[in-house]
């Protein structure tokens, strides 16, 4: 059988949204010869996002896959060695650490900054896709602002969904929530903010059948689960609030996390259970979930894997 190709790097990224980028940049500033594999979606998040008007430093706003580029180009000017390519498997139970990257190359490191991200869920209909940044959205605080004096519509029923269709009550005109049972599973504190807000209807045991719209949302067709009913909502937005999916499973074996599969870290640093394992971005944080706090925890993990690398001799 043919042996796996390996290679020793000092300091590996696994993730390319703002949180791996920053890493990138403060990590080769280090001197730590960074080496990021940018995984399946170069960018993240951020590159299904259109316009980007809440990151420091924009006053006119920014695309997303746009500031993605400036961050890339920035950690690449730094010295960071940025590749395609998508961590499959690791063995995080020694030291070196071992990535195996599109199940084939073997990547040996000193230390590991995971950034991976989380990716939004979605209902899964053609619409829904199609109208992605032209209406849909699954971040009311990243995009609510462009609804302002508008009606919207947002689907899910936990906490999350409450807390959007609150935030996003104080923009639209109307806020149309389809919760898809007869109870939502917020908190009951959340329950009663939403059901007292007199500008958020709730729909329930409501599913969407369709996203309307050529070019744009213009509205949603949503069906009755008891009834059968089918209607009508006029809507310009339409906001996806059914949670998140942290990009963990190939580290389950070996780093701690919550029920939700984010990576758990040490309060205040990106350390995880594993010294010389760091965690940074959405993969480890489930309530803010911006760009701005990504790219803060990126540059958190190069600090954390700097110091590490420095007491350890490595550096």
């Amino acid at each position: 059988m043919e042996k796996t190709a390996s290679e020793k790097v000092h300091c590996l990224i696994i993730g390319s949204g703002p949180a791996g980028y920053t890493a990138a940049v403060y990590a080769a500033r280090a001197n730590l010869k960074p080496v990021l594999y940018q995984g399946i979606q170069p960018g993240g998040q951020l590159t299904i996002t259109t316009e980007v008007e809440n990151y420091p430093g924009y006053p006119d706003g920014v695309q997303g896959p746009e500031m993605m580029v400036h961050f890339e180009k920035q950690a690449a000017r730094m010295g960071a060695d940025i590749r395609y390519g998508l961590a499959t498997k690791v063995d995080f139970s020694k030291q070196p650490f071992k990535v195996w990257i599109d199940e084939e190359k073997l990547i040996e490191a000193d230390a590991v900054i995971i950034a991976t991200g989380a990716s939004a869920k979605w209902l899964g209909l053609e619409s829904e896709q199609r109208l992605n940044g032209y209406g849909v959205s699954a971040c009311a605080v990243c995009d609510g602002f462009f609804f302002r004096n508008k009606e919207v519509a947002i689907i899910g029923a936990g906490d999350t969904a409450a807390e959007e269709a609150l935030y996003l009550s104080k923009l639209a005109t109307n806020v149309h929530m389809l919760v898809r049972s007869d109870k939502m599973r917020a908190s009951r504190v959340m329950q009663e903010r939403v059901q007292q807000t007199p500008n958020i209807k709730i729909y329930w045991n409501s599913e969407t059948d369709e996203i309307l719209g050529e070019s744009r949302v213009d509205g949603v067709r949503i069906n009755n689960k008891k009834t059968g009913e089918k209607q009508v909502v006029p809507v310009s937005g339409f906001f996806v609030a059914i949670g998140h999916q942290p990009n963990s499973g190939i580290f389950s074996e070996f780093l701690d996390m919550d029920e939700a599969g984010y990576i758990k870290t040490v309060p205040g640093t990106s350390k995880t259970n594993i010294e010389g394992v760091f965690a940074a971005g959405d993969v480890q944080d489930k309530i803010y979930r911006q760009a701005v706090t990504a790219a803060g925890s990126g540059c958190m993990a190069a600090l954390d894997a700097e110091r590490y690398l420095s007491a350890k001799g490595l550096a």
